[in-house]
């Protein structure tokens, strides 16, 4: 039966999702992303255009969610990547389909970069905003300079898309990957805090250890993994790391 909604490109779901926001999670994983981070362990999901990822319609993944509706009570659907926002229709389509269940109403996440929004199209990824709860936010570092060396991609799109969350009070979490040698002063961590500070809808903050699970995946590929020889990020400075984040943010909004 032909679809009614935007079909999306889809990389994979997963349906027991505890990390992608609140509660258990349905998670979509789309296909495609405009940044090329050097701590990627994703690589498979870069890829756009025809050919990548695999169509999927709204209906296929309403229908795989209802299937273990139970498991999500306390949780919901995450839309995650990849780069969602590359397919701001099909994420429109597929929250509001979401919000619109007869079995009930179901939470919405978005877990993006930002880097798709366009500030001079806002209304591109307006109607994907309208119907979105949650948004988890990758901030990838606070220096521009330090964020294209780390990213390949300028900041300011991102910037701004946090700027377009906190204009309509979207409840936000940040996410900061943790690298080190890229992310793992105090003083880079201070200037996130000051960076997102004026940020009145951030409700949560969470620090990602920088792992190496994704080196199989480059070696599948054959691509040569970026950060090779940079080991785990010790998890067990975190803390302090987090705190400064967090220091920074008082200090910003206290003057």
């Amino acid at each position: 039966m032909e679809s009614s909604y935007t079909l999306g490109r889809i990389h994979s779901i997963e349906t027991m999702g505890t990390v992608d926001g609140p509660g258990i999670r349905f998670v979509v994983f789309t296909q495609g992303c405009p940044m090329r981070c050097l701590f990627c362990h994703n690589p498979d999901t870069w890829k756009t255009g025809a050919g990548a990822g695999t169509l999927m319609s709204v209906e296929q993944i309403v229908d795989e969610f209802e299937s273990n509706r139970a498991f999500y009570r306390n949780g919901g659907i995450t839309v995650s990547g990849g780069e969602p926002l590359l397919q701001p229709e099909f994420l429109a389509d597929l929250f509001g389909a979401m919000h619109a269940r007869p079995a009930g109403r179901v939470h919405t996440c978005l877990d993006t970069c930002g880097y798709a929004f366009d500030p001079d199209r806002p209304e591109l990824t307006a109607r994907a905003l309208d119907e979105t709860d949650l948004v988890l936010l990758d901030i990838k570092h606070a220096d521009p300079a330090g964020h294209r060396a780390l990213t390949g991609r300028d900041p300011g799109r991102i910037l701004a898309f946090g700027d377009e969350l906190a204009r309509r009070g979207i409840k936000t979490v940040i996410r900061h990957v943790v690298v080190p040698g890229y992310t793992d002063t105090v003083e880079e961590c201070e200037a996130l805090g000051r960076l997102i500070a004026p940020w009145r809808n951030v409700v949560g903050l969470e620090m990602l250890p920088y792992h190496t699970m994704g080196v199989a995946k480059y070696e599948q590929l054959g691509i040569a993994y970026p950060l090779a020889g940079v080991e785990p990020m010790d998890k067990a400075r975190v803390p302090e790391l987090r705190e400064a984040v967090l220091r920074g943010m008082r200090e910003a909004r206290h003057r």
